[in-house]
């Protein structure tokens, strides 16, 4: 599975599904699933050198402002059939996209991301990983 290294507090964002767009300077014709791994660097109550989730890419925008032109990365919700949480699996990130071997990769054992099982799941599974 293609992947990207991003910092765990934007990560976070993503897994928690408040950010639903990836900035970057660049582009891709990449769409589909993406492993997000949380960069090594250690950010207090975060999990650094994890991927803790995939996300659908469902389009890319480019944008422009006062900086310069940017690409927004559409993430799909995390529903069935979109974006979705999964076991952890330590990954050393790497600059791009880059591959990630698909049998590391297993779902969690939920689909809706704001049930109770998936708040245990975070307490028994997530938490003990946090920095």
């Amino acid at each position: 599975m293609k992947a990207l290294s991003i910092r765990s507090d934007y990560a976070a964002d993503i897994m928690n599904g408040t950010k639903t767009e990836e900035y970057r300077s660049w582009s891709t014709k990449y769409r589909g699933d993406l492993l997000i791994c949380n960069t090594a660097k250690k950010i207090r109550g975060f999990v650094p050198g994890y991927a803790l989730c995939v996300a659908k890419i469902v389009g890319i925008e480019q944008r422009q402002d006062q900086g310069g032109s940017y690409y927004a990365w559409k993430i799909a919700p995390f529903a069935k059939n979109g974006s979705y949480w999964i076991k952890p699996i330590k990954v050393k990130g790497q600059l791009r996209l880059f591959n990630v071997d698909d049998h590391l990769i297993e779902r969690a054992p939920f689909t809706n991301i704001h049930s109770k099982a998936a708040m245990e799941w975070i307490n028994k599974v997530i938490a003990p990983l946090r920095y």
